[in-house]
């Protein structure tokens, strides 16, 4: 893991001072003492932690529309290093209590994912971690069991590198699998409860891999 930079760090909190005055200047807007009377400070929390979120996504979506992440091996002191390294900030900061919980009902969990830049699909649900939302593509009637985890970024030492997952239309990841980054899942393929599906590798559709590493358990039907 490299090292954040000062730089980097007054970018993160720059951003995150905007996003606490916004949410600040929002809830005094919305909500009156005389609307709640006792209740006022209670509701008035409550309102600005929701606006907090709010505005997060707001700020953090247009972050990345001038300075998106860049997929690859990141270079040390790069410009795709510095975008990478607030766009962690970001995660452990403010949206890792967002995408960890099992709080959330599911398809508020899945408008989380959508919010923060995930493309999903119609009838497409997340019960698991996506721990980059930017770079993952779900298609349409597609499940990610409980607890299963993909992650787009590759952080092996001082090696850095990011590279979309992209899954398509009715695939099922199981129960607690594991996707690493530059994955491809083609249509209706299954990846088994527990698999763990190693950088790069690519499933074609309707191909059914399980085990630790994942590999082809059964090929497509004809």
């Amino acid at each position: 893991m490299r090292k954040i930079t000062s730089a980097q760090l007054i970018l993160f909190f720059t951003l995150l001072g905007l996003i606490i005055m916004l949410a600040f200047c929002s809830a005094r807007l919305l909500v009156h003492k005389v609307m709640f009377g006792d209740f006022y400070s209670v509701v008035f929390v409550i309102a600005l932690v929701v606006l907090v979120y709010l505005w997060a996504f707001i700020v953090y979506r247009l972050f990345l529309h001038f300075a998106p992440l860049q997929e690859g091996y990141l270079e040390p002191a790069s410009r795709g290093e510095f975008i990478a390294q607030v766009n962690i900030m970001f995660y452990l900061m403010l949206f890792n209590t967002l995408i960890r919980t099992d709080f959330l009902p599911v398809p508020l969990k899945t408008l989380v994912y959508s919010c923060l830049g995930t493309k999903i699909g119609s009838n497409s649900y997340s019960p698991g971690t996506i721990l980059d939302p930017p770079l993952t593509e779900i298609g349409c009637n597609t499940i990610i069991g409980h607890a299963a985890t993909l992650y787009s970024h590759a952080i092996e030492g001082e090696h850095f590198a990011l590279k979309k997952i992209v899954l398509g239309d009715n695939v099922t990841v199981g129960a607690g699998a594991i996707i690493m980054s530059g994955v491809t899942v083609g249509h209706g393929a299954i990846v088994s409860a527990g698999a763990v599906v190693k950088k790069d590798t690519q499933i074609g559709s309707g191909e059914h891999w399980g085990g630790v590493p994942a590999r082809l358990i059964s090929p497509k039907k004809s």
